[in-house]
């Protein structure tokens, strides 16, 4: 399993030799982009687009983000895959949207298949989203019913799961969805959850690191700031810990399933 460290500091990306996890929400802001030293992936920042706005009407149009991920793809480069612009089924982003699961399933594949009409070339992956096992598979069904063959992507990603407090209910999505022969990505995934389910997935990534040092004294070796929450030293050695926990490199997309 290929484990992804995410980061608020796009600027990790010419630095550093492990794989990260970044969103569109921070690069965007960048006039000049780092040169890839590891390879990563591009998040579309969609929880926090719902959450706020409710809707991706007052975000990045379809085009745009498009546009977004091939500068990325080519500036920066090394860009393994791009999230969609996907809405999530989080009670609290339902409440925030005012629809429901199948509505936000609905727009999350059309989102995927527009961006992918506008250049096919770019390397979206289609986002599973639901809050049952019985929703993610109606959600991978609509996606077949509409030509995607998701046995043969390189990465389904499985959304609506970082939140959850319940890892049995994440690891029964996860392991279900795996038996359709699906190369997957879990969001967000908790270290308990992976330690459960990995052999079922490709890859996770998690930016847990960052919340845990909010509330921890900087490292000794630490100078010149109070907290680690954007620290390059916490996060890599907190990663190596969460790797040990589960059994893995960290650089692998293969599954022992």
């Amino acid at each position: 399993m290929r484990f992804l460290l995410g980061t608020h500091r796009p600027h990790w990306l010419g630095l550093l030799d492990v794989p990260l996890f970044v969103s569109d929400r921070t690069l965007r802001r960048y006039k000049t982009l780092p040169v890839a030293s590891c390879d990563w992936a591009c998040d579309s920042g969609g929880f926090s687009q719902l959450s706020r706005c409710g809707t991706w009407a007052c975000g990045p149009s379809p085009r745009e983000y498009a546009a977004r991920i091939r500068r990325y793809r080519d500036e920066i480069g090394r860009l393994l895959w791009a999230a969609p612009q996907d809405h999530m089924c989080e009670d609290t982003i339902l409440a925030r949207t005012g629809l429901d699961v199948a509505q936000h399933q609905e727009l999350t594949i059309n989102n995927y298949l527009q961006l992918r009409s506008l250049d096919s070339e770019l390397p979206f992956i289609p986002v599973l989203q639901g809050q049952t096992i019985e929703d993610y598979h109606r959600c991978a069904d609509r996606y077949e019913q509409r030509g995607v063959d998701l046995a043969v992507a390189p990465v389904v990603g499985v959304g609506s799961i970082c939140r959850r407090q319940h890892t049995a209910e994440v690891e029964g999505v996860v392991r279900s969805l795996a038996q359709r022969g699906y190369r997957l990505h879990a969001f967000g995934a908790k270290t308990l959850g992976l330690a459960r389910y990995a052999d079922n997935i490709v890859s996770s990534d998690s930016l847990a690191w960052s919340f845990a040092a909010r509330w921890e004294p900087p490292l000794a070796e630490c100078r010149g700031h109070r907290r680690c929450n954007n620290c390059v030293k916490f996060a890599l050695r907190w990663r190596q810990k969460i790797l040990r926990t589960i059994g893995t490199s960290g650089n692998d997309m293969t599954t022992a399933a």
